[in-house]
């Protein structure tokens, strides 16, 4: 080989190193146009705020993925980046970094942000789990109003508290029901609006989409609540559904808890497959999806949020052997037919 061949191979080498470099600092290419007019638009029309969970890391690095967000979307809730494990690690040290990020992404694109969440029985540190009541109750005040002080005037809706009732339709024995009681939710709600006057707080709940015993304590909760004058705003219904779709009652279920006074909001939807889906399980799931939509509406939803929106991040596929492919999109951001079941749902 010569000199001067060498040294073009050589040039053009670096080249594609450097080419490389300003591609991945850049977040990769830019998303291809979904088909349609944007889920945000189509929802605003109607009064509906659209959101997804997201994840900081991904925003920062994945620039198709931020776009989406940003196009589609008029809400975004941190997926992990406000739990208690991930924000305080250590008591009193926090780590508001990442969400932060999300927020300032939100900021740039015209989003609202929900946060999620501040007393939850999961994704706690261990820390939390050896104080005794005491210091529970102490620990407990400091994070509310740490929190929800640092992201004051940004936040504007907060699940103050997340999955207190057990499937049985008791209260969840959490670290917070064992050692505070009860009364640790009334609590919560209280320190939370002390800290941000501004804020709606939501009681957040999984698996009472149905009339059924858990949907019924969390009703009893709920109204209880607000007999005493705790300054909960709203109840939010995580609707996490497969192919049996969704319970017959869940509209009317909405509807008891509206009757209260109280905004109803679906927080956390996703539709799991069994992997791999089929064309037909495809379809079945848009069909799910366009349920969802039309049951939010039924009931005049004050926001809409799906956990997660491509098949290349969600927790059902990390976290559910033998399913995924739960989202709008799949892992390579194309529209699935539950993509487009959302936008005629919404009546586009």
């Amino acid at each position: 080989m010569t000199r001067h061949r060498r040294a073009a191979i050589g040039a053009v080498f670096a080249f594609v190193v450097v080419a490389c470099a300003i591609y991945l600092a850049r977040g990769g290419a830019d998303a291809e146009p979904l088909p349609g007019q944007p889920l945000r638009t189509l929802a605003k029309s109607s009064g509906l705020e659209l959101g997804t969970a997201v994840r900081a890391d991904v925003l920062k690095r994945n620039r198709a993925y931020r776009q989406l967000v940003a196009q589609q979307f008029s809400t975004v809730t941190p997926e992990n980046e406000m739990k208690w494990g991930f924000v305080e690690p250590e008591r009193g040290s926090f780590e508001f970094g990442p969400a932060e990020d999300v927020i300032e992404r939100a900021r740039e694109a015209g989003q609202k942000i929900r946060g999620h969440t501040l007393v939850w029985h999961f994704q706690l540190p261990d820390w939390v789990g050896e104080l005794g009541a005491g210091e529970l109750r102490a620990a407990m005040k400091e994070h509310i109003e740490r929190v929800v002080g640092h992201f004051k005037g940004d936040v504007g809706v907060w699940d103050v508290v997340n999955e207190p009732i057990s499937d049985r339709g008791g209260l969840r024995p959490s670290v917070f029901q064992r050692k505070l009681g009860q009364g640790y939710i009334a609590r919560a709600f209280r320190l939370a609006r002390a800290a941000d006057p501004g804020a709606k707080l939501y009681l957040n709940e999984i698996g009472a989409e149905g009339v059924n015993a858990k949907s019924d304590r969390l009703f009893e909760v709920v109204s209880g609540l607000k007999r005493d004058g705790v300054p909960i705003d709203g109840v939010g219904f995580q609707v996490h559904a497969n192919l049996e779709g969704l319970p017959d009652s869940f509209v009317a279920n909405m509807r008891r808890f509206a009757a209260l006074g109280l905004d109803i909001a679906i927080t956390e939807a996703d539709v799991g497959l069994k992997m791999p889906p089929s064309a037909e399980d495809l379809e079945a799931q848009a069909r799910v999806y366009e349920q969802i939509v039309g049951s939010c509406r039924a009931v005049s939803c004050k926001s809409l949020t799906f956990w997660g929106y491509t098949d290349g991040r969600s927790w059902i596929s990390e976290t559910q052997a033998g399913m995924g492919a739960a989202t709008l999109l799949d892992d390579q951001l194309v529209a699935k037919p539950a993509f487009f079941a959302v936008q005629r749902a919404l009546g586009g």
